[in-house]
């Protein structure tokens, strides 16, 4: 993916797709590939809209933390360089996390691994087993938080 696709320059997409692999890694046990996987990462990229600021400075930190170049970097540093950024938490661990993930929990792959039907949820839906009502009171105890158009209070 190009630069003016993506807005990612080709070394922070190299070195996303590593962080991203790090993040989650394939699993032969589980038949999943790992985000870096190349259909799932194109899907990240293309997908950070908002996000895509608060990626391009973790990334820009990644290059800078582990004495050298993040794609210099054996397995283990990168791996600890990775996990140090992510550890700190803030926004832009945030989004990158979201970035990732949510783009991995929507392959088919994935889905399929997870013993899920990879399809829409509509129309046929999802069934959800029976919860405990209870966990409700709190919302329904709530204030009301919309504004009454028609004066009918509901």
């Amino acid at each position: 993916m190009s630069q003016s696709q993506s807005g990612l320059d080709p070394e922070e997409q190299r070195d996303f797709r590593r962080l991203a692999g790090i993040m989650v890694p394939p699993s032969r046990e589980y038949g999943v590939p790992g985000a870096d996987d190349p259909i799932i990462f194109a899907d990240i990229v293309r997908a950070l809209g908002r996000d895509e600021a608060d990626v391009r400075r973790l990334i820009q930190e990644l290059q800078t933390s582990g004495g050298s170049p993040f794609s210099e970097l054996d397995d283990g540093q990168a791996e600890a360089v990775a996990m140090a950024l992510l550890g700190r938490g803030g926004r832009a661990a945030a989004a990158v996390g979201r970035s990732v993930l949510q783009c991995y929990y929507r392959d088919d792959r994935v889905i399929r691994a997870l013993g899920l039907e990879p399809r829409a949820p509509f129309p046929k839906g999802h069934v959800v087993p029976a919860g405990d009502w209870s966990l409700l009171e709190a919302v329904r105890g709530r204030p009301r938080m919309w504004r009454d158009v028609d004066g009918t209070g509901a």
